[in-house]
């Protein structure tokens, strides 16, 4: 097996919904990333462009990572392959590609994902019969369930605030308990600086979800947002939102006397009841760190992805040797944002440029993914 190594991550700044990044295409977000990528390591061509995608339904085309490989301008023996693991699939991207290069197939991959939640497109399913005479039904595919098969037990398909709700019942997870880790996102976001890691685009040069002037009162003021008398709300969760990141990996041969950020050391999937999907980084972190030989107090970094307030917080008291001060410490998704198919490329970048400014250390990038998956990476500097 190969040692994989992560040259150098990036990302465009994180989009609100309807915003800054409304106009620009997920092809184009994606192959902004991918061409900035490129262009800062010097890497002209790559052996594959593995890129992860939650949609799939409108702009990008269906395989995004060759749209992007032949729009960022790489040459067109590029190939590009895209994987879907809901909100896990830009990580998921960057195990393909890690996993291609322990094992030979490749010497230099980019590895990312996109998603503009924004342009996601409405569907019409086709008809059971031909000419039908009555109105036809539009579904979103900006989030969440669509289409359900009728066979799929109701309790598998419960909305993602309400698996939040769940949680927080579950673990016992409070309102101000959810709505302080809600402003300490914000407030670690304000504070930090990702000149490292974003490439502006369409003059956006920040993520636009960071509230530097929110406060306790005007999170507590949000309703509910999933459940009558809840305690999730808007404020205490993830935003809909849109971007792209990508990262290089390479073996030894593919470092040409660059520095790498890091090196992957293990990477592992778990798998829980649907309803409670924001618990998945559990299981998938225990597998990671066990392969990597290491525990949780060997950590010296970490990034769980904040899809809820109350998943992540739920995460934490399932993992108490996991020590919170050490827990995005940049912020997370709350504030940030959550471009479902970018979130998993954006984590694991940010734990490696964290390593790299460090010195050396070992980092977890983990995140949960909708219907009850967790996945989880470990890297070592």
């Amino acid at each position: 097996m190969r040692t994989v190594y992560v040259v150098d991550a990036v990302r465009t700044p994180f989009g609100r919904y309807g915003g800054a990044l409304s106009g620009v295409r997920p092809d184009d977000l994606a192959a902004h990333a991918v061409r900035a990528l490129a262009e800062r390591t010097g890497q002209e061509s790559a052996d594959e462009v593995v890129l992860g995608n939650a949609n799939g339904a409108g702009e990008e085309n269906r395989n995004v990572a060759r749209m992007a490989a032949l729009l960022a301008g790489l040459p067109v023996t590029t190939p590009g392959v895209t994987v879907n693991r809901l909100c896990g699939s830009g990580m998921e991207a960057v195990i393909q590609a890690y996993r291609m290069i322990a094992l030979g197939d490749a010497s230099a991959v980019i590895a990312g994902g996109v998603e503009s939640m924004t342009r996601a497109p409405w569907v019409l399913p086709k008809p059971e019969r031909a000419f039908p005479a009555g109105p036809q039904e539009l579904v979103s595919t900006t989030l969440g369930w669509r289409l359900v098969n009728p066979a799929m037990p109701a309790e598998h398909t419960v909305p993602l605030g309400e698996g939040a709700e769940l949680i927080a019942d579950q673990q016992g997870i409070g309102r101000a308990e959810q709505d302080a880790f809600a402003l300490a996102s914000h407030r670690k976001a304000a504070a930090a600086s990702f000149e490292r890691e974003i490439v502006p685009i369409a003059g956006l040069d920040r993520d636009e979800g960071i509230r530097d002037d929110t406060s306790p009162e005007a999170l507590a003021r949000l309703k509910p947002a999933f459940r009558a008398g809840g305690t999730v709300t808007a404020g205490n969760s993830s935003p809909l939102s849109d971007g792209a990141a990508a990262l290089l990996l390479t073996d030894e041969d593919g470092l040409r006397g660059r520095e790498p950020l890091a090196r992957i050391t293990a990477t592992a999937a778990s798998a829980l009841e649907p309803r409670l999907f924001g618990l998945g980084p559990v299981e998938a972190t225990r597998r990671a760190l066990a392969k990597a030989g290491k525990d949780a107090g060997d950590l010296a970094t970490a990034e769980l992805n904040e899809a809820f307030a109350a998943q992540a917080l739920g995460c934490l008291a399932l993992m108490p040797d996991l020590d919170p001060a050490i827990v995005n410490p940049s912020g997370g998704a709350i504030a940030l944002g959550h471009p479902l198919g970018a979130s998993g490329a954006r984590v694991t970048g940010a734990v490696a440029h964290r390593l790299a400014a460090a010195g050396s250390g070992t980092g977890l990038a983990t995140l949960c993914i909708g219907v009850g998956q967790g996945l989880a990476v470990v890297l070592e500097r």
